[in-house]
């Protein structure tokens, strides 16, 4: 790999943990996913990791393990390692945004649950509460048709790729 390209995934690799910084992640653990996605082999044993991030054995060890438990990353056992490595898992985006339908539903439930305590209210008192609940009524109307779109078209480019 030359030195250019090499710079390119270290740019992109902090730009991954500063954008899952921004959603609520340690950047540590944002740098882990950016490197997942990019690195070869895929899987990576925790000094792989802390020798490419430059972090502590601890730092990922902790990391991996909020990531595992997230489901965002997953501990494989590869025939003759003799440690386990890690990895993005398979099919892990399309399960974050189905873990995420179920929340519009309870949003949009919670919201229902707060407009009929405000019955009776006039509308302008109800209006910020009836904003959200539109929100994730629409949100749990569409989205899944956004995901089943997305995994036919997924499908099909990967049909693609195989032929």
């Amino acid at each position: 790999m030359g030195a250019r390209t090499s710079r390119e995934l270290q740019h992109f690799v902090e730009e991954t943990g500063l954008f899952y910084e921004h959603l609520g992640l340690p950047r540590m653990a944002g740098r882990i996913i950016g490197w997942l996605l990019v690195c070869e082999p895929p899987q990576q044993s925790m000094a792989e990791l802390a020798h490419a991030l430059s972090g502590s054995k601890a730092s990922m060890s902790t990391m991996t393990r909020l990531l595992v438990r997230f489901g965002l990353v997953e501990r494989v056992c590869l025939p003759g390692a003799r440690c386990d490595q890690f990895r993005i898992r398979p099919g892990m985006w399309a399960d974050t945004v189905k873990a995420r339908l179920d929340s519009y539903r309870q949003g949009r439930e919670l919201a229902d649950r707060g407009l009929a305590a405000l019955a009776g209210r006039p509308p302008p008192a109800r209006a910020r509460l009836q904003e959200v609940r539109d929100m994730y009524a629409w949100y749990e109307l569409e989205m899944p048709k956004l995901l089943a779109r997305w995994e036919r078209e997924q499908g099909a480019r990967v049909r693609k790729r195989n032929a």
